[in-house]
Protein backbone atom coordinates (compact mmCIF):
# COMPACT_ATOMS: atom_id res chain seq x y z
CA UNK A 1 0.00 0.00 0.00
CA UNK A 2 1.02 3.45 -1.20
CA UNK A 3 0.91 5.95 2.13
CA UNK A 4 1.18 9.43 1.74
CA UNK A 5 1.85 12.03 4.01
CA UNK A 6 0.18 15.30 2.51
CA UNK A 7 1.21 18.86 4.14
CA UNK A 8 -1.19 21.54 3.70
CA UNK A 9 -0.51 24.92 4.07
CA UNK A 10 -1.15 25.81 7.60
CA UNK A 11 -2.83 29.07 6.52
CA UNK A 12 -5.38 26.66 5.25
CA UNK A 13 -6.39 25.30 8.43
CA UNK A 14 -10.05 25.80 9.69
CA UNK A 15 -10.12 28.79 12.25
CA UNK A 16 -6.59 29.66 11.61
CA UNK A 17 -6.21 33.20 10.90
CA UNK A 18 -2.06 34.46 9.66
CA UNK A 19 -0.18 36.76 11.98
CA UNK A 20 1.28 39.20 9.25
CA UNK A 21 4.25 40.96 10.85
CA UNK A 22 4.94 44.26 9.76
CA UNK A 23 8.19 46.08 9.86
CA UNK A 24 8.72 49.20 11.90
CA UNK A 25 11.70 51.17 10.50
CA UNK A 26 12.41 54.40 11.99
CA UNK A 27 14.75 56.74 10.25
CA UNK A 28 17.40 58.53 12.11
CA UNK A 29 18.78 61.68 9.95
CA UNK A 30 21.01 64.66 10.23
CA UNK A 31 19.42 68.01 11.09
CA UNK A 32 18.13 70.37 8.66
CA UNK A 33 16.07 73.45 8.12
CA UNK A 34 13.72 74.42 10.91
CA UNK A 35 11.61 71.33 10.88
CA UNK A 36 14.87 69.90 12.60
CA UNK A 37 14.03 71.44 16.00
CA UNK A 38 11.74 68.92 16.81
CA UNK A 39 10.18 70.34 19.89
CA UNK A 40 6.97 67.67 19.82
CA UNK A 41 9.75 65.01 20.80
CA UNK A 42 10.37 66.60 24.34
CA UNK A 43 6.28 65.93 24.58
CA UNK A 44 6.47 62.41 23.11
CA UNK A 45 9.52 61.80 25.56
CA UNK A 46 8.02 63.51 28.69
CA UNK A 47 8.39 59.95 30.80
CA UNK A 48 11.71 59.82 29.97
CA UNK A 49 12.02 63.55 30.83
CA UNK A 50 10.65 62.66 34.12
CA UNK A 51 12.87 60.26 34.76
CA UNK A 52 15.99 62.60 34.33
CA UNK A 53 14.58 65.17 36.48
CA UNK A 54 14.31 62.23 39.36
CA UNK A 55 17.40 61.08 38.51
CA UNK A 56 19.19 64.09 39.01
CA UNK A 57 17.26 64.90 42.14
CA UNK A 58 18.22 62.00 44.06
CA UNK A 59 21.93 62.10 42.32
CA UNK A 60 22.28 65.60 43.79
CA UNK A 61 21.40 64.55 47.53
CA UNK A 62 22.38 61.38 47.78
CA UNK A 63 25.00 60.35 50.38
CA UNK A 64 24.91 63.79 51.35
CA UNK A 65 24.23 64.89 55.52
CA UNK A 66 22.37 67.63 55.51
CA UNK A 67 20.41 66.29 52.19
CA UNK A 68 17.80 68.50 50.64
CA UNK A 69 18.94 71.00 53.13
CA UNK A 70 21.78 72.84 50.79
CA UNK A 71 18.58 74.09 49.14
CA UNK A 72 18.17 76.34 51.52
CA UNK A 73 22.06 77.22 53.25
CA UNK A 74 23.11 78.36 49.66
CA UNK A 75 21.51 80.96 49.55
CA UNK A 76 20.73 81.81 52.53
CA UNK A 77 24.85 81.68 53.95
CA UNK A 78 24.89 83.95 50.94
CA UNK A 79 22.46 86.41 52.32
CA UNK A 80 24.78 86.52 55.57
CA UNK A 81 27.99 87.56 53.95
CA UNK A 82 26.61 89.66 52.07
CA UNK A 83 24.58 91.49 54.82
CA UNK A 84 27.75 91.63 56.69
CA UNK A 85 30.54 93.24 54.03
CA UNK A 86 27.53 94.94 52.01
CA UNK A 87 24.15 95.71 53.85
CA UNK A 88 26.16 96.54 57.38
CA UNK A 89 30.43 97.57 56.30
CA UNK A 90 29.40 99.47 53.14
CA UNK A 91 26.17 100.66 53.78
CA UNK A 92 24.78 99.85 50.52
CA UNK A 93 20.71 101.09 49.51
CA UNK A 94 18.03 98.85 50.23
CA UNK A 95 15.04 100.40 49.58
CA UNK A 96 14.08 101.10 52.37
CA UNK A 97 14.15 97.33 53.13
CA UNK A 98 15.68 95.23 56.17
CA UNK A 99 18.83 93.94 54.22
CA UNK A 100 19.19 90.81 54.64
CA UNK A 101 15.35 89.89 53.14
CA UNK A 102 16.40 92.50 50.30
CA UNK A 103 19.00 90.23 49.11
CA UNK A 104 17.54 86.81 49.67
CA UNK A 105 14.86 87.98 47.78
CA UNK A 106 17.36 88.59 44.79
CA UNK A 107 18.89 85.56 45.66
CA UNK A 108 16.28 82.78 44.91
CA UNK A 109 15.84 83.17 42.02
CA UNK A 110 19.35 84.04 41.06
CA UNK A 111 20.53 80.11 42.29
CA UNK A 112 18.15 78.73 40.49
CA UNK A 113 19.56 80.86 37.95
CA UNK A 114 23.51 80.09 38.86
CA UNK A 115 22.86 76.03 39.27
CA UNK A 116 20.93 75.43 36.72
CA UNK A 117 23.74 76.49 34.39
CA UNK A 118 26.38 75.58 35.74
CA UNK A 119 24.81 72.01 36.34
CA UNK A 120 23.44 72.02 32.69
CA UNK A 121 26.22 72.67 30.74
CA UNK A 122 28.03 69.46 31.71
CA UNK A 123 24.80 67.51 31.25
CA UNK A 124 25.62 66.36 27.49
CA UNK A 125 29.21 64.77 28.67
CA UNK A 126 27.86 63.35 32.09
CA UNK A 127 25.70 61.20 30.14
CA UNK A 128 28.61 59.92 27.37
CA UNK A 129 27.49 56.68 27.51
CA UNK A 130 23.91 56.94 27.02
CA UNK A 131 24.50 59.69 24.05
CA UNK A 132 26.92 57.24 22.74
CA UNK A 133 24.50 53.79 22.51
CA UNK A 134 20.55 54.81 22.13
CA UNK A 135 19.18 58.03 20.59
CA UNK A 136 16.37 59.98 22.56
CA UNK A 137 15.76 63.42 22.80
CA UNK A 138 19.45 64.93 24.25
CA UNK A 139 17.52 68.10 24.47
CA UNK A 140 16.06 66.53 27.24
CA UNK A 141 19.72 66.44 29.51
CA UNK A 142 19.87 70.31 29.95
CA UNK A 143 15.94 70.31 29.94
CA UNK A 144 15.55 68.09 32.93
CA UNK A 145 18.83 69.70 34.54
CA UNK A 146 17.51 73.23 34.73
CA UNK A 147 13.96 71.62 35.71
CA UNK A 148 15.33 70.21 39.11
CA UNK A 149 16.37 73.12 40.22
CA UNK A 150 12.56 74.04 40.43
CA UNK A 151 12.53 72.01 43.79
CA UNK A 152 15.24 73.91 45.18
CA UNK A 153 13.81 77.01 44.82
CA UNK A 154 10.53 75.85 46.15
CA UNK A 155 12.36 75.27 49.22
CA UNK A 156 14.30 78.40 49.12
CA UNK A 157 10.77 80.44 48.61
CA UNK A 158 9.49 78.89 51.29
CA UNK A 159 12.69 80.34 53.80
CA UNK A 160 12.10 83.86 51.61
CA UNK A 161 8.20 83.63 52.64
CA UNK A 162 9.22 83.09 56.53
CA UNK A 163 11.65 85.77 56.66
CA UNK A 164 8.84 88.03 55.51
CA UNK A 165 6.47 87.36 58.09
CA UNK A 166 9.73 87.79 60.79
CA UNK A 167 10.37 91.01 59.42
CA UNK A 168 6.43 92.08 59.11
CA UNK A 169 6.34 92.32 55.29
CA UNK A 170 3.04 91.62 53.82
CA UNK A 171 3.15 90.73 50.24
CA UNK A 172 1.51 93.15 47.74
CA UNK A 173 -1.01 92.19 45.50
CA UNK A 174 2.13 92.33 42.64
CA UNK A 175 2.65 88.87 43.82
CA UNK A 176 0.32 87.48 41.69
CA UNK A 177 3.26 88.21 38.66
CA UNK A 178 5.48 85.63 40.81
CA UNK A 179 4.60 82.55 38.10
CA UNK A 180 5.24 84.83 35.23
CA UNK A 181 9.13 85.75 36.52
CA UNK A 182 9.27 82.07 37.34
CA UNK A 183 9.36 81.66 33.90
CA UNK A 184 11.39 84.04 32.68
CA UNK A 185 14.07 83.06 34.93
CA UNK A 186 13.85 79.70 33.87
CA UNK A 187 13.81 80.80 29.87
CA UNK A 188 16.91 82.59 30.96
CA UNK A 189 18.57 79.91 32.76
CA UNK A 190 17.81 77.42 29.70
CA UNK A 191 18.69 79.18 27.33
CA UNK A 192 22.18 79.83 28.40
CA UNK A 193 22.52 76.43 29.25
CA UNK A 194 21.66 75.19 26.01
CA UNK A 195 24.72 77.64 24.72
CA UNK A 196 26.86 75.84 27.06
CA UNK A 197 25.91 72.78 27.28
CA UNK A 198 26.57 72.27 23.63
CA UNK A 199 29.94 74.22 23.70
CA UNK A 200 30.94 71.95 26.39
CA UNK A 201 31.02 68.88 24.13
CA UNK A 202 33.13 70.35 21.39
CA UNK A 203 35.51 72.47 23.85
CA UNK A 204 35.71 70.75 27.54
CA UNK A 205 37.23 73.97 28.68
CA UNK A 206 33.82 75.38 29.19
CA UNK A 207 32.61 73.55 31.98
CA UNK A 208 35.95 75.57 33.49
CA UNK A 209 34.58 78.71 32.05
CA UNK A 210 31.16 78.79 33.51
CA UNK A 211 31.71 79.02 37.29
CA UNK A 212 33.86 81.98 36.44
CA UNK A 213 30.75 83.40 34.20
CA UNK A 214 28.54 83.11 36.87
CA UNK A 215 30.58 84.89 39.52
CA UNK A 216 31.28 88.12 36.99
CA UNK A 217 27.23 87.64 36.20
CA UNK A 218 26.79 87.82 39.90
CA UNK A 219 27.98 91.32 40.48
CA UNK A 220 26.39 92.19 36.77
CA UNK A 221 22.96 91.73 38.95
CA UNK A 222 21.70 94.12 41.25
CA UNK A 223 21.49 91.56 44.17
CA UNK A 224 23.99 93.14 46.48
CA UNK A 225 22.53 96.48 45.43
CA UNK A 226 19.30 97.90 44.14
CA UNK A 227 19.18 98.73 40.25
CA UNK A 228 17.95 102.49 41.87
CA UNK A 229 21.51 103.43 41.82
CA UNK A 230 22.40 102.91 38.08
CA UNK A 231 21.76 106.21 35.81
CA UNK A 232 18.76 106.21 34.36
CA UNK A 233 20.34 106.84 30.73
CA UNK A 234 21.99 103.27 31.60
CA UNK A 235 18.59 101.27 32.56
CA UNK A 236 17.58 99.66 29.18
CA UNK A 237 21.72 98.96 28.64
CA UNK A 238 22.03 97.36 31.69
CA UNK A 239 18.80 95.42 31.56
CA UNK A 240 20.17 93.69 28.32
CA UNK A 241 21.03 91.28 31.33
CA UNK A 242 17.70 89.37 31.49
CA UNK A 243 18.46 88.64 35.25
CA UNK A 244 18.18 91.96 36.13
CA UNK A 245 14.58 92.03 34.87
CA UNK A 246 14.07 88.80 37.35
CA UNK A 247 15.54 90.15 40.30
CA UNK A 248 13.99 93.48 40.05
CA UNK A 249 10.55 91.26 39.77
CA UNK A 250 10.76 89.17 42.30
CA UNK A 251 11.81 92.13 44.70
CA UNK A 252 8.60 94.61 43.46
CA UNK A 253 6.11 91.24 43.28
CA UNK A 254 7.02 89.92 46.50
CA UNK A 255 8.30 92.80 48.51
CA UNK A 256 6.72 95.98 47.04
CA UNK A 257 9.51 97.92 46.13
CA UNK A 258 9.28 101.17 44.22
CA UNK A 259 11.44 100.18 41.38
CA UNK A 260 8.63 99.09 39.08
CA UNK A 261 9.98 97.23 36.42
CA UNK A 262 8.09 97.84 33.45
CA UNK A 263 10.52 98.53 30.25
CA UNK A 264 13.33 96.59 32.07
CA UNK A 265 11.03 93.67 32.44
CA UNK A 266 10.34 94.01 28.94
CA UNK A 267 14.09 94.21 27.81
CA UNK A 268 15.55 91.61 29.69
CA UNK A 269 12.12 89.12 28.43
CA UNK A 270 12.67 90.13 24.67
CA UNK A 271 16.83 88.88 25.22
CA UNK A 272 16.01 85.88 27.39
CA UNK A 273 13.28 84.88 24.50
CA UNK A 274 16.37 85.46 22.04
CA UNK A 275 18.93 83.39 24.45
CA UNK A 276 16.45 80.36 24.20
CA UNK A 277 15.55 80.28 20.88
CA UNK A 278 19.02 80.57 19.56
CA UNK A 279 20.35 78.24 21.99
CA UNK A 280 17.53 75.90 20.77
CA UNK A 281 18.64 76.07 17.30
CA UNK A 282 22.49 76.11 17.91
CA UNK A 283 21.64 73.09 20.72
CA UNK A 284 19.73 70.86 17.43
CA UNK A 285 22.45 71.63 15.03
CA UNK A 286 25.27 70.11 16.61
CA UNK A 287 24.06 67.59 18.37
CA UNK A 288 24.37 65.34 15.28
CA UNK A 289 27.91 65.49 16.28
CA UNK A 290 27.65 64.97 20.79
CA UNK A 291 27.95 60.96 19.95
CA UNK A 292 31.51 60.93 17.66
CA UNK A 293 33.20 63.23 20.06
CA UNK A 294 31.79 63.14 23.22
Amino acid sequence: MDSRIVEAPITEAVGYEPTINKEVVVRIRPNSGWASLKLGELWRYRELLYFFVWRDLKVRYKQTILGAAWAILQPFLTMVVFSVFFGRLAQVPSDDLPYPVFAYAALVPWTFFANGLTQATNSVVSNAGMVKKTYFPRLTLPVATVMAGLVDFTLALAVLITMMFFYQIVPTGNIVWLPLLLLLALVTSLGASLWFAALNVRFRDVRYIVPFLVQSWLFLTPIAYSSSIVPEQWKIIYSLNPMVGVVEGFRWALLGTDTTPGPIIIVSSLVALFLLISGTIYFRRTERSFADIV
